[in-house]
C-alpha cells in the first residue's frame, strides 16, 4: 500500500509511521533523509539540492520531486511505502500524482493524523531537550524521574527556543495554511482517510492499522 501521512507538528505521524513499519515493512521515506543522503552521496540532485540549502533556500519542487521519484524506484518501495513530510502543497501533490502515474504506481490512502491545536500546543511546549546528550522528553508522557534532570546523563534539561508558545503556535498556522488546501486536494481524490489522533497511540494505530490492511 502506497501512503501519504499527513499531520501537524505533534500530532504523532513519526510514531504511526515507525508502527506501520514494524508491522508491514514498508519503507519510511521523508524528504530530509533523502536530501541528506543525496548530498552526502554527492548525487547530480544532491549537488544541486546543496546550492539551496547552502544558501539558506527551499530547495526546489523540481529537484525534491526527482528525489523522491528516485527513491520510490528503489527496490523495497516495490510492495508499498510511507511518504512523510512530502507532499507539502496541492501542487506538489499533482506532481507527485503524475509522475507516480508513469511508475504505474499512485496513493491509495493519505493518512491524516488530527489533532485540536491547543492540545499540539500543550505537546509541543511541553518537550524538554537536555543539554548534555540531546536526549528529548515530555513532561506529559515521557518525564524524567527527576524535575529538569537527564536520566540518562543527569545534564540539564531545557525549554528550545523553537517549542515555546509563541513558535509552536506559528508552526502550526503555517502549516494549517500550506496544508489545508493538500487535505482538500486529497478528499476530492477519494483517498482521505482522517483519523483522531488525541487518543493513546494504541488506539490511533488500530485506527490506522485497519486503513492499511483494507
Amino acid at each position: 500500500m502506497n501512503i501519504v501521512l499527513l499531520g501537524a507538528p505533534g500530532a504523532g505521524k513519526g510514531t504511526q509511521a515507525a508502527k506501520i513499519v514494524e508491522a508491514w515493512g514498508f519503507p519510511h521515506i521523508s524528504t530530509g533523509d533523502i536530501l541528506r543522503k543525496a548530498v552526502a552521496d554527492a548525487t547530480p540532485l544532491g549537488l544541486e539540492a546543496k546550492r539551496y540549502m547552502d544558501a539558506g533556500d527551499l530547495v526546489p519542487d523540481p529537484v525534491v520531486i526527482g528525489l523522491v521519484k528516485g527513491r520510490l524506484a528503489d527496490d523495497d518501495a516495490g510492495k508499498g511505502f510511507i511518504l512523510d513530510g512530502f507532499p507539502r502543497t496541492a501542487v506538489q501533490a499533482e506532481v507527485l500524482d503524475g509522475e507516480l502515474d508513469s511508475m504505474g504506481k499512485s496513493i491509495d490512502a493519505a493518512i491524516l493524523v488530527a489533532v485540536d491545536s491547543k492540545v499540539l500546543v500543550d505537546r509541543l511546549t511541553a518537550r524538554r531537550t537536555c543539554r548534555g546528550c540531546g536526549k528529548i522528553y515530555n513532561l506529559q508522557n515521557n518525564a524524567p524521574a527527576k524535575v529538569e534532570v537527564c536520566d540518562a546523563c543527569g545534564g540539564e534539561l531545557y525549554l528550545r527556543d523553537d517549542d515555546t508558545v509563541e513558535t509552536v503556535s506559528n508552526r502550526l498556522n503555517v502549516y494549517e495554511l500550506s496544508t489545508a488546501p493538500l487535505v482538500d486536494y486529497y478528499r476530492d481524490k477519494g483517498v482521505l482517510k482522517e483519523i483522531d489522533g488525541d487518543r493513546p497511540v494504541d488506539d490511533v494505530f488500530a485506527d490506522v492499522h485497519t486503513i492499511v490492511k483494507g
